[in-house]
């Protein structure tokens, strides 16, 4: 006999784990958004049309973000709307190094090389409170780095490509993003989702001003797509972007902030294994050992960064990851782990 809604409902209460489970799928739904949206703006963008593209994409993902917000952005001081602006201009910095990379690299090394800033970020942060980082960072650090010196030789030693130095780049400059995120007092506290949606603002101003020099009209670009490029388009700017956010938004208060981040930390696996069946990409013996490297190396540093709390006290979570990850397609929360 099949038991009623409300029997079905009970059981469930009765079962921590299948509670787990029906908040971890969401979560681990956007680390596989996010990991495909590499190779998504792999297939739309080209070297002339990054800006425009970047300013259809955010354009795209600011107006619903916009309506579901609107009531937490009246709320902000004018302190916590400059904090997000200089946020915002960083974070096109990211995008704008992140898409031209894409275009001259393959879909999985890029959503492998960016998962780096889980290694840059406490680098950043010890460099810049004058700490010296662990033994067993250190050690996941040099791993993480093996790995993509061996992702980026593909099937011979080679030098990397432009593309894989521009990821690289955005990699760093997301550390950047995240430490100076965390410490600057003005946002502490600020709603991430008001936050959020005034770095997109920012960004598309950003990328609006760039257009001017740059690249085509946005609405020339957007005539010229066909449906599948629409698809790509509406893809990263609502599944990649304001489901993302939303999702996180409903599991932090559902389950930790660390788990969250834990599984959120897929994300580099999903755009390895989306690029290779999917895009195509063929990494040879030597490439593939190195995505197993990075993987290694990112998920122990991640685990060696993480403070340990004294005897006797309950770990501290982490803080919820923060919503302008969603923005990029990877998730970039006080864990460091995609924009």
């Amino acid at each position: 006999m099949t038991p009623s809604p409300s029997a079905a409902s009970r059981a469930a209460a009765a079962n921590p784990a299948a509670r787990l489970w029906r908040t971890d799928l969401p979560v681990v739904a956007v680390a596989v958004v996010w990991g495909s949206s590499y190779l998504a703006t792999k297939d739309i963008a080209t070297e002339a049309d990054v800006v425009p593209l970047l300013v259809l994409r955010f354009g795209v993902a600011l107006l619903p973000m916009g309506l579901l917000v609107a009531r937490r952005l009246r709320r902000l001081s004018a302190a916590e709307v400059g904090g997000g602006a200089v946020l915002g201009v960083v974070l096109a910095v990211i995008l704008l190094l992140e898409t031209y990379g894409v275009v001259h690299t393959s879909a999985t090394n890029a959503g492998l090389i960016i998962s780096l800033t889980m290694v840059f970020t406490p680098l950043t942060e010890g460099l810049l409170n004058r700490t010296r980082p662990s033994r067993a960072f250190m050690a996941a650090a040099a791993l993480s780095v093996l790995g993509v010196a061996l992702l980026t030789e593909g099937a011979g030693f080679h030098r990397p490509s432009g593309g894989d130095l521009l990821v690289l780049g955005a990699a760093a400059v997301r550390a950047l993003h995240v430490v100076v995120m965390h410490r600057m007092r003005a946002v502490r506290r600020t709603d991430g989702g008001a936050l959020t949606f005034v770095q997109l603002a920012v960004s598309l101003l950003v990328f609006a001003l760039g257009n001017a020099f740059v690249g085509t009209a946005p609405w020339r670009l957007a005539g010229s797509f066909d449906p599948g490029q629409w698809t790509d388009l509406l893809y990263l700017g609502l599944m990649c972007t304001v489901f993302a956010f939303f999702v996180q938004m409903w599991a932090v208060r559902r389950t930790s902030p660390s788990r969250v981040s834990l599984l959120l930390g897929t994300e580099p696996l999903w755009a390895a294994v989306i690029g290779v069946l999917i895009g195509g990409d063929r990494l040879g013996l030597l490439g593939a050992l190195g995505a197993v490297l990075v993987l290694a190396g990112t998920t122990w540093g991640r685990t060696a960064a993480t403070p340990r709390a004294p005897a006797g006290e309950r770990p501290h979570p982490a803080e919820p990851p923060a919503a302008v990850g969603a923005a990029a397609g990877t998730s970039v929360g006080a864990s460091g782990a995609e924009p």
